[in-house]
């Protein structure tokens, strides 16, 4: 299953870290179905990292991951430091990507999502457990079947309303 991999978790440190440490807490749970493997806990940053030396680790976490949840949040669309440039290593790195919108859409969000995702092959998906592990575990797994489409992906709302949502 796609949840073994390592999976990379790309959000905005100010406003989303929350969402993170949320997604985390799923994992932990005995009562939740969620698990991934945490590119993130390779290495620790600290606020007072210059960028290339944040930069630099942040190319560490990407060396063992296999896939990458992007957090959208009201301000993701306008990240470019960091958040666009992770974007950027995982498609060079041809990583599948999840978007997961902390608004709740279960589409491609326009409004809140970077640019540099529209049309790139990527799933899109509510903030919820449910519904973002089977994004880990088909989209991901199966990604070779997505890539090269120049699509956005997501779920309809059947599938939603079959896990509950």
């Amino acid at each position: 299953m796609s949840y073994r991999n390592k999976t990379y978790v790309i959000f905005d440190g100010d406003s989303d870290i929350n969402n993170y440490y949320l997604m985390k807490a799923w994992k932990n749970n005995k009562n939740i179905d969620f698990d991934f493997h945490d590119a993130h806990e390779l290495n620790t940053l600290t606020n007072r990292s210059q960028e290339e030396n944040t930069k630099r680790k942040l190319r560490e976490r990407f060396s063992s991951a296999k896939q990458a949840i992007v957090l959208i949040g009201e301000s993701t669309k306008n990240l470019y430091q960091f958040v666009r440039w992770e974007i950027e290593v995982c498609q060079a790195l041809d990583l599948p990507i999840v978007g997961a919108n902390l608004n709740g859409e279960i589409d491609y969000d326009a409004s809140r999502c970077p640019p540099i995702l529209k049309y790139a092959d990527a799933v899109f998906v509510s903030y919820r457990p449910k519904i973002i592990k089977p994004a880990l575990d088909n989209f991901c797994g199966n990604y070779s079947k997505y890539k090269g489409q120049g699509k956005n992906w997501s779920y309809n709302k059947s599938v939603y309303e079959g896990l509950g949502l």
